[in-house]
């Protein structure tokens, strides 16, 4: 006997609810608390995924051919020393290990410059960047003039007339940029041009406002400048020798000094700090407080300091940061970073809590709050810190040619990072016919 269309119809609703009964039991079931999956199970699963995806490709970098006294002739005058070239001309000239001090602290645009030199000493996937000698195929384009190194070079201080061969060097510059048709087709928003000392650039900065610059902090910059949101904070390269055979079996007794500070005591602006923490300090027990200049027996007192101390102080100095900081890291020697406007670099990738402490100057400059912080922190939460320490100090080691995932690595990675909204500028500026209304 035939069914009726309206049995039929009744028959397929009541199936399609017991189908959807179905499904949704199961899906219950899967999620139900007794067999949810761990999240270590999960990472587990997910790994041969993660595994098939490519790596990602270095930044295509187009570094500008500027004149050598634009960079290394600077390294051959220097007055700390000689030297920059070694051996063969034509070969990129070691950084000449009488110049150190503030010199070495802020020669991040050497060691980012050597980068680019020598590729294939790499190791292919360690390389964050590449360079490439065909300026339509790069994603970015690095300007190599040793800003930091010039200041330091050219003249004693700002006021010295010397100062005015960085002026006309930086006059010079700008001439070539704004004829290149690179720069003119971005307005340079995708030029990387270092500036890592505070007064590097000095003269003409607000003509580079829109270049992704590499800085120490933006102590000394306007908002209109310098922000998180193009530019990339670099460490300093530390001065202090790298602690490499730091494997005590207890670094918590190797280590009897409490709190080390060595260093300038008048500051400016946020560093005036560093004076009434002397007075609050010097004789406590377990504390090493002492006023010094970074010369060369000063940095082999705070070598051994360091490496002796639990915890290594860390104020303002004239700007929010200083290469105490990244001495103390490559030492072990945990970080106590007073500043309220600070930015650590890397610090997308690298959380700073696990092995640093941070107290506001208010706390700082209460009595006794600080060391009794320190002296309550229990041993094993010590240890645990200065684990982590250790694991990190690579990523502060500056070497030629560069090691993957060190400092040169992780500026690089940090410039790819910020091309995104470089394009995103780019590509507004060339369609917008008024200002940005945004």
């Amino acid at each position: 006997m035939a069914t009726a269309p309206g049995v039929r119809t009744v028959a397929a609703v009541f199936g399609l609810l017991l189908l959807a009964f179905a499904l949704s039991s199961t899906v219950i079931y899967l999620a139900s608390p007794a067999r949810a999956a761990s999240p270590s199970s999960i990472l587990l699963n997910l790994r041969p995924f993660a595994a098939r995806c490519p790596p990602t490709p270095p930044l295509r970098v187009f570094m500008y051919d500027l004149p050598p006294r634009f960079h290394v002739a600077m390294m051959a005058s220097s007055r700390n020393g000689g030297g920059g070239a070694e051996g063969n001309s034509t070969a990129f000239p070691a950084w000449p290990p009488s110049a150190g001090g503030i010199r070495r602290q802020h020669s991040v645009e050497y060691w980012m410059m050597a980068s680019l030199q020598q590729q294939r000493q790499q190791g292919g996937a360690a390389a964050e960047a590449v360079r490439v000698r065909d300026p339509d195929a790069a994603e970015a384009f690095f300007v190599p003039f040793f800003s930091s190194l010039s200041f330091n070079v050219h003249g004693r201080n700002m006021t010295d007339p010397d100062t005015e061969a960085d002026r006309l060097l930086q006059v010079e510059l700008m001439d070539i940029l704004w004829k290149s048709k690179y720069w003119q087709r971005s307005a340079g928003r995708d030029h990387v041009i270092p500036m890592h000392h505070p007064n590097a650039f000095r003269f003409l900065r607000d003509m580079v406002n829109a270049s992704v610059l590499i800085v120490s902090d933006f102590g000394r910059y306007t908002k209109e400048l310098a922000s998180l949101r193009k530019d990339v904070v670099a460490p300093y390269v530390h001065v202090v020798d790298s602690f490499l055979n730091d494997d005590a079996s207890d670094p918590f007794e190797a280590r009897p000094t409490l709190l080390f500070f060595r260093g300038r005591t008048v500051r400016k602006d946020e560093g005036k700090i560093r004076g009434k923490l002397a007075k609050l300090l010097k004789g406590k027990d377990g504390v090493r407080f002492e006023n010094s200049l970074a010369t060369g027996d000063g940095i082999k007192i705070s070598t051994d300091g360091m490496r002796s101390s639990k915890f290594c102080l860390h104020p303002a100095g004239d700007t929010p940061s200083s290469c105490r900081l990244f001495d103390a890291i490559v030492s072990h020697c945990i970080p106590v970073i007073i500043s309220s406007r600070i930015e650590l670099p890397f610090e997308d990738e690298i959380d700073y809590s696990e092995f640093s402490l941070f107290f506001s100057v208010e706390e700082a400059l209460e009595p006794d709050y600080l060391l009794n912080q320190l002296r309550q922190m229990p041993k094993e939460k010590w240890v645990e810190m200065w684990s982590k320490l250790k694991n990190v100090s690579s990523h502060y080691e500056f070497q030629y040619p560069p090691r993957k995932d060190d400092a040169v690595n992780m500026i690089w990675r940090q410039v790819r990072n910020k091309i995104p909204a470089v394009n995103l500028a780019i590509h507004r500026s060339r369609r917008l016919k008024v200002p940005d209304w945004w």
